[in-house]
């Protein structure tokens, strides 16, 4: 088999499933998920700016706030980040757990709060569909998302999850588009892998 067959072959499954993801509407959802998930993102970026500029900067404040509270205080207050979007970077956390007297104990219970932190978004999304005005925009706005979302919605937990991405905000949708809770459980499991990956990492420098 010559070498240019090798390489024609290894390709064809990405082109494949390059073409079905586009074909089955696959980037188009993840794109409207993302459009729909950042009005109030922007508007809690907005705050910090102004806090940032106006009062103190963001950074310092963070870490004024990590080096005052006692631990439970720091696991409270990053409980809290993750529940409503998830702005504040899980690293300076799993920074401060290998400074502390128990670094995997506080790492461990981080990544347990990151979890439950998304769950609590899941359900403050599925609480919004109450809203009249919530609902009708889902079930009318949106009711293509909705379809996709049962197909689709478990890749972008994953990605929230994995990636450098806010989890809250990616569960926060999940929960607003009725993605089954099940399978959140289940995926958003590997909120923990992403944990046990940057803690080694970030433990080999603090």
């Amino acid at each position: 088999m010559s070498h240019t067959t090798k390489r024609h072959r290894s390709k064809f499954p990405f082109t494949r499933a390059h073409r079905y993801y586009k074909l089955t509407g696959f980037y188009s959802f993840v794109t409207e998920s993302i459009k729909k998930s950042m009005p109030p993102v922007l508007a809690v970026v907005a705050l910090l700016a102004i806090v940032h500029f106006l009062v103190m900067p963001v950074p310092e404040m963070l870490e004024m706030a990590v080096q005052e509270l006692p631990d439970y205080g720091v696991l409270a207050f990053f409980y809290v980040s993750e529940t409503f979007l998830g702005l504040i970077p899980p690293e300076l956390f799993i920074a401060w757990s290998g400074k502390t007297a128990a670094p995997i104990l506080n790492l461990s219970l981080l990544a347990l709060f990151s979890y439950l932190g998304g769950m609590t978004a899941y359900f403050i999304g599925r609480k919004a569909l109450q809203i009249p005005s919530v609902h009708y925009y889902l079930e009318v706005k949106m009711a293509k998302q909705l379809v996709m979302a049962r197909k689709w919605g478990g890749i972008l937990i994953a990605v929230g999850a994995l990636l450098p991405l806010p989890f809250s905000i990616s569960s926060l949708v999940a929960g607003m588009l009725k993605y089954d809770f099940k399978w959140w459980c289940i995926i958003g499991l590997l909120r923990f892998i992403r944990f046990v990956i940057y803690g080694a990492a970030i433990f080999q420098v603090v």
